[in-house]
């Protein structure tokens, strides 16, 4: 972000007001992508062909999930650019194109291998009132959370090792890795919503929906592993 763009939190009150309901609407949209994007990979048979793709083995997987972290990596620059808003919607697309590549074959598996839509749906749910509440711990919260970019970042590399380690070895990561991804996912909304309010400007709308949005499919990803492995 550019020096000369005043943080929304130094800016009046309609601004902000103005800034938040911008922000939670691009969320609502990229949400809206993912959900429609997802529908036509089920419908063009795509998403069976990724499922059947990372079923050839561990390799596999580990190619669909360096792709993503890659574009993710691009696609929040680009939602981050304010000197082109067309390259910050591509972002915001290109995002919620990627994650519903990534999340194909994991819905694939629950709606057509394990047991429906059920899993998904209750998932869904959780997720939802999970992300509402901690928004709402950000937004009320005086207390600065900053300490937090270190657990999250940390966090995150540590996570990342594992599944690749659990790729590569054949570790089982159970139901306390999930337990523990869910928690960092929650850490993350926290520290970026609060962020967003005190540090993002104005203009910057949706990258900070793209923010919440990686932090949102996290949080929802891993609460329906753990739904999975608890109904099993």
């Amino acid at each position: 972000m550019a020096l000369s763009y005043v943080p929304v939190a130094q800016r009046d009150e309609a601004t902000r007001s103005d800034f938040i309901v911008k922000v939670y609407q691009h969320l609502l949209l990229a949400v809206a992508a993912f959900v429609g994007i997802e529908a036509l990979l089920f419908r063009l048979g795509v998403a069976k062909g990724i499922y059947d793709f990372i079923s050839q083995g561990g390799v596999a997987w580990l190619l669909l999930l360096g792709g993503f972290m890659i574009g993710s990596w691009l696609a929040t620059n680009a939602a981050h650019d304010l000197g082109d808003t067309q390259r910050q919607y591509m972002g915001l697309f290109g995002l919620a194109a990627l994650e519903a590549l990534i999340f194909a074959p994991f819905l694939y598996l629950f709606f057509e291998v394990v047991d429906g839509s059920s899993t998904v749906w209750a998932a869904a749910v959780i997720t939802g009132i999970g992300f509402a509440g901690l928004s709402a711990v950000a937004y009320t919260t005086r207390k600065d959370l900053s300490f937090l970019r270190p657990l999250v970042m940390w966090g995150m590399v540590g996570g990342l090792v594992l599944i690749v380690a659990a790729v590569l070895f054949g570790l089982n990561l159970g139901v306390w890795f999930s337990v523990g991804m869910i928690v960092l996912a929650g850490t993350s909304i926290l520290y970026k919503t609060q962020q967003i309010i005190r540090h993002f400007p104005a203009e910057a709308y949706v990258g900070a929906s793209v923010q919440l949005f990686a932090s949102l499919m996290l949080l929802f990803w891993y609460v329906l592993r753990l739904l999975g492995q608890v109904r099993r």
